[in-house]
């Protein structure tokens, strides 16, 4: 294996935009869910008119998942991520809203047949619902609880309130109270294996939520200590957490009237 030195300036100094994790190709696996959300969202994306991606990243998610609809708007916050996504989806004919991800959402009621979000960090119950046509979806794939807590708490030591947050049934009570039916719910932990202390730089550089102000050097001593580790053990194992939730916007059937909750 390469010098301490060599992984962590490599994986420091190499470009981190986007949300495309090829670069950890042989120096980090991590199982996928098994209900395949790029697959279904292509599925979705086939039956309406009028489509919204909400926190697109990089755009590559929705850039793979087929043909878009008419309308096909994507949002995102980051700016090196608007430039990425719009240049990545505007010649397949989306979109691209930049956005800061905080209600409220930059468009009309009504506007959507589907909402889908891949992670986002934060689903603004609400904003879907009143963006939804009625009997229109929200099809997501969110990160749960706990996701990859091993790697975080050996940074930050152990967060036991952080842990008890991104519960898929507190997610799908919030869907309820926005007047949504909540349609599906499947949850899954998944494997993540790290070969080297480079991968982990990287992916903490990469999604920047998991230790908050992550920086090498704010953080030498517990990377050489992680290195020796898998040098002496092999790969680091963590577990990341993710559910499926697919919502429908419901409609009272006696007025034709949108049942919904807006938030205070």
């Amino acid at each position: 294996m390469r010098t301490f030195e060599d992984l962590i300036g490599e994986a420091g100094a190499v470009s981190v935009d986007g949300w495309d994790f090829s670069w950890l190709d042989g120096r980090a696996t991590e199982e996928r869910p098994s209900w395949g959300y790029q697959r279904l969202l292509g599925e979705r994306l086939a039956r309406v008119d009028a489509a919204l991606d909400v926190q697109t990243g990089g755009g590559e998610v929705l850039a793979g998942a087929g043909r878009f609809p008419a309308v096909m708007v994507a949002t995102e916050s980051w700016p090196p991520n608007v430039a990425r996504a719009t240049k990545l989806l505007h010649p397949l004919g989306a979109v691209v809203v930049s956005d800061p991800d905080e209600p409220p959402l930059p468009f009309a009621d009504g506007a959507f047949d589907l909402v889908s979000s891949r992670h986002p960090v934060k689903a603004h119950w609400a904003e879907i619902a009143r963006v939804l046509r009625p009997g229109g979806t929200y099809l997501a794939q969110h990160v749960g609880p706990a996701s990859g807590f091993e790697l975080v708490e050996h940074f930050i030591g152990p967060q036991p309130e952080a842990r008890r947050s991104r519960r898929p049934e507190d997610e799908s009570a919030a869907a309820r109270a926005a007047g949504l039916e909540v349609v599906d719910l499947r949850s899954e932990r998944l494997r993540m294996e790290f070969f080297d202390v480079g991968a982990v730089v990287y992916f903490l550089r990469k999604v920047i939520w998991m230790v908050p102000g992550f920086t090498v050097e704010g953080y030498l001593d517990r990377l050489r200590e992680l290195d020796a580790q898998i040098r002496t053990g092999g790969p680091f194992v963590a577990h990341s957490a993710r559910f499926l939730i697919e919502a429908r916007k419901q409609i009272d059937r006696s007025g034709d009237r949108i049942v919904q909750v807006r938030e205070s």
